[in-house]
């Protein structure tokens, strides 16, 4: 597998294949005989479970989704908070949290706090949604575009001010005759993380929105779906969409290194239980289909293979080679034992193979 270039080591010269690891998990759940997970309280206590088991096994982040007017993960702060009180090494993030649905100053205040607990350890993917389960599910929780503004454009905003508010700079004129005493000058939101503004993350669907968000410093997601630019193979469209992105980087000035995840669904056929669920005919080619009327979106396919396949499947995936962090997704329904098990497979029958470990 080819190795990113702008990971050269200054001192030795060689290229590092070296990738962090997540599992991204949806959070599903419904009241089915089939599901391990019945329940919203099944989905975050399980969601919990699973994160420390992953932290066991060497895992290197925890990643959930955020879906609202769904039978899914959806406010994610508590449990962010949750897993960090219970782990101590793995990172734990998000991919992605909607920024059309977010109040920017409430969700700087939450995030600093999760990251407090979790010892400056939170990853925060953000982005401007996806396809909803309601129309125009964000005008429930009370945001409207503003004039000349669609609601695509409302989430950069938002998260735009997010980002500010995270630097940590005071803003607010302090009030002369306060019940508590102030500290000098303007006043910050608090509980305020220092480093946090430096692990956000935007989840890109094009390679203009990648651009954008280098521009602005924030880190890299991209995910299985993606809109289709090119009419090749997702993982080529992903290799130029960040390719694009640290071009756009490094015209910004940024002198820290970004980091990049790609997300895929992978399962290594170990034993019977790996076939009987994903054995059976596993989705080898990308789709293509449309988000609306005008938006053609390429979605990516799933591997499932036994371990010496797969390994010679995932060589090719472009866009995994030039990222430095691969995220998991994972069948949260199957209960955590399983998913443990399929988190393990991959760390000791795939990883090593390829040089991530």
């Amino acid at each position: 597998m080819a190795c990113n270039q702008d990971q050269l080591s200054s001192e030795t010269e060689e290229l590092d294949c070296m990738k962090k690891i997540g599992f991204l998990s949806f959070g599903h759940w419904t009241p089915s005989p089939q599901s391990q997970t019945r329940s919203a309280t099944d989905a975050l206590l399980q969601s919990i479970d699973l994160a420390v088991e992953a932290e066991r096994l060497g895992m290197d982040g925890a990643y959930f989704r955020v879906h609202h007017f769904a039978r899914q993960l959806a406010s994610p702060f508590p449990l962010l908070a949750a897993v960090g009180a219970k782990t101590r090494k793995i990172e734990i993030g998000t991919a992605v949290i909607d920024m059309r649905y977010e109040n920017p100053h409430y969700m700087a205040e939450d995030a600093g706090a999760a990251d407090l607990i979790a010892g400056g350890r939170l990853q925060l993917g953000i982005s401007r949604g996806s396809p909803e389960q309601v129309i125009d599910g964000w005008r429930y929780f009370g945001y409207r575009p503003m004039e000349g503004e669609d609601d695509a454009d409302m989430g950069r905003r938002h998260a735009e001010e997010f980002l500010e508010l995270l630097r940590g700079k005071g803003f607010a004129q302090p009030n002369p005759r306060p019940m508590f005493t102030n500290p000098p000058g303007l006043l910050r939101l608090e509980p305020y993380s220092a480093g946090l503004c430096d692990r956000i993350w935007w989840g890109s669907a094009s390679n203009a929105t990648a651009a954008w968000a280098a521009k602005l410093g924030m880190n890299l997601q991209t995910s299985t779906l993606k809109f289709d630019e090119t009419g090749e193979p997702l993982d080529i469209q992903q290799a130029a969409q960040i390719r694009a992105f640290r071009a756009a980087w490094k015209e910004a000035g940024h002198t820290r290194i970004p980091r990049i995840s790609v997300s895929r669904s992978i399962f290594a056929l170990i034993d019977d239980r790996d076939r009987g669920y994903f054995g059976r005919g596993s989705q080898e080619e990308d789709k293509i289909g449309f988000l609306d009327e005008n938006t053609r979106a390429i979605f990516g396919r799933s591997y499932a293979a036994e371990p010496d396949i797969l390994i010679e499947q995932l060589r090719k995936d472009e866009a995994i080679a030039e990222a430095d962090t691969l995220l998991l997704t994972i069948p949260n329904q199957l209960g955590v034992s399983y998913n443990a098990h399929v988190i393990e497979a991959i760390l000791t029958t795939i990883a090593p193979a390829l040089g991530w470990r």
